[in-house]
């Protein structure tokens, strides 16, 4: 049961169609029709595409050396985009602090004074520190 998107030349908007079955589809008796307006002055999209991926898949490319490349340690807006591009494979919301730290990153503060102006973020350990 394909569902296939479609412009809209009369109304403007882009639409999706439901089709019951691709012999419907592929049927020289049935053309779309826009569900907003009615017309069929329509032009095929082409969809986006979703790949569902295993968390184990996700993780092996978490390893990948390749997720370093472009990462320089000196600069902050490095480090942010990095951290982006890791909580973006790890597929989980890392919350609000998460988000603050890689903002302020962002704008090119260092993890020093991020710690120093969070402290209650890091706890007792600090960011660069390991008990």
């Amino acid at each position: 049961m394909p569902i296939y998107e479609y412009r809209c030349h009369d109304c403007t908007r882009q639409v999706s169609i439901f089709w019951r079955s691709f012999s419907e589809l592929e049927s020289q008796d049935t053309a779309p029709h826009c569900p907003r307006c009615g017309g069929t002055n329509l032009t095929r999209l082409i969809s986006r595409v979703a790949v569902v991926r295993s968390e184990e898949s996700r993780l092996d490319d978490l390893t990948d050396s390749s997720m370093l490349d472009g990462l320089d340690e000196e600069d902050p807006k490095s480090i942010a985009r990095w951290m982006r591009r890791m909580s973006g494979e790890a597929g989980e919301d890392l919350g609000p602090e998460f988000d603050e730290v890689v903002d302020r990153l962002e704008t090119g503060q260092s993890p020093e004074e991020i710690e120093e102006s969070m402290p209650d973020l890091v706890g007792d350990a600090g960011l660069g520190d390991t008990e």
